[in-house]
């Protein structure tokens, strides 16, 4: 059995989602398994090289998980010609200009979302991995969910029927920072940083209808600061000058209606942090980040609206669990190894430097709706030529 070694630029390891997800759980077990099989039977093992501003931080990584290289210097670690591909997990407001050099130096890229400030930024970048023949591609995790894997299921077996809706509730409560900590960074909650809910989950929820249900042809939105007074890492007051919570209605191609609520100051009252609700004219299901449940139109038993009778078996006792029928890996890991694959052209990976520009013009049509107060019309997104 042959062996193949992919070089790894991995760009922005010292985050919270930088290291958990991409390095942790992702490259790291990769390594730790052997590498990834191809269909040939060749074997490709991955080699990180980490890249970062802060050398004290990159080393203690490194030297904790047995990595030997590592830098600050990201036009020194792009020179060397043996590491081919090039990660970004870095905050979105340097990400562009770092892509964009790693397309000049031939890299194939791939990267978390937002790829850029704005669309403008992202088909720029497209351009860019066009002209320069490097394959690319955009983190889609959460297509690779359980939960959504079972629901994906249902939608390619017809069990819906004809779907009709989709409601989606995600959210739970970030803390303000001052009598307790909050559990996400402070430059979320900053629009000068980058930050935003709308900026942050519209993305996510684009390619989830647009895979999932089709494509979103408009949206209708409404995003608020609900908190304006947040304390940061170090305990300082700061203004909240980014949304923290983004209210969607989204119509799909069929007709299918979305609605996606999205929240850092919600409690949650729900089995899992995210759940999608589908309704459809034989079957309904509801999804989350592990489970789905089904309602057959077979099953769907028949209420009367009587305020004065307590219902005799809770509602939610009267749906049924979709089986797992497989073993789940963690959807990062699981994205690395399909876009790994296709570097070797060995299998596809669709969700492309296109994907994530329809991620951000659907975040860019929200807040337009907003701020406007109307209904948005979206068009194509097409790869600009020069």
């Amino acid at each position: 059995m042959s062996e193949r070694r992919l070089g790894v630029i991995m760009n922005g390891v010292t985050g919270r989602m930088g290291y958990r997800q991409h390095l942790l759980r992702s490259v790291l077990a990769i390594r730790e398994q052997g590498g990834i099989e191809l269909s040939d039977g060749t074997r490709v093992q991955v080699d990180p090289i980490l890249v970062g501003r802060n050398d004290e931080k990159l080393r203690e990584i490194a030297e904790r998980h047995g990595i030997d290289r590592w830098t600050t210097d990201l036009d020194e670690a792009l020179s060397d010609a043996a590491d081919t591909l090039y990660f970004d997990a870095q905050l979105t407001t340097v990400r562009e200009s770092a892509l964009s050099k790693a397309i000049a130096a031939g890299k194939h890229v791939y990267t978390e979302k937002p790829i850029a400030d704005d669309v403008e930024g992202s088909l720029r970048l497209a351009r860019m991995a066009d002209a320069a023949n490097v394959k690319n591609g955009v983190v889609h995790d959460k297509l690779y969910l359980p939960g959504l894997l079972k629901l994906r299921r249902l939608v390619d077996s017809g069990f819906f029927g004809r779907i009709l809706s989709l409601r989606g509730e995600f959210g739970y409560w970030v803390f303000e920072g001052d009598w307790q900590s909050a559990q996400r960074p402070s430059w979320n909650y900053r629009q000068e940083d980058g930050g935003g809910m709308s900026t942050d989950m519209f993305p996510h929820w684009n390619y989830v209808m647009e895979n999932l249900f089709g494509r979103v042809e408009a949206v209708t939105a409404k995003v608020v600061t609900h908190i304006p007074d947040r304390w940061d890492e170090r305990g300082q007051r700061y203004d909240a000058t980014a949304d923290d919570a983004a209210y969607g209605l989204f119509e799909l191609e069929g007709g299918v209606i979305a609605q996606i609520n999205s929240s850092w100051a919600t409690r949650v009252h729900r089995d899992e942090l995210v759940e999608f609700h589908v309704d459809g004219t034989h079957g309904s299901a509801v999804a989350g980040l592990n489970q789905c449940v089904v309602q057959h139109r077979t099953q769907t038993p028949k209420p009367v609206w009587n305020p004065d009778q307590v219902e005799k078996t809770p509602f939610r006792q009267q749906w049924y669990p979709v089986p797992d029928n497989a073993e789940f890996d963690n959807g990062f890991k699981a994205q690395w190894e399909q876009f790994v694959r296709y570097l070797f052209d060995d299998g596809d990976h669709p969700y492309d430097f296109l994907a994530g520009a329809r991620g951000i013009r659907l975040a860019e049509a929200g807040l337009t709706s907003s701020r406007e107060g109307r209904r948005v019309d979206l068009g194509e997104v097409e790869l600009p030529r020069s």
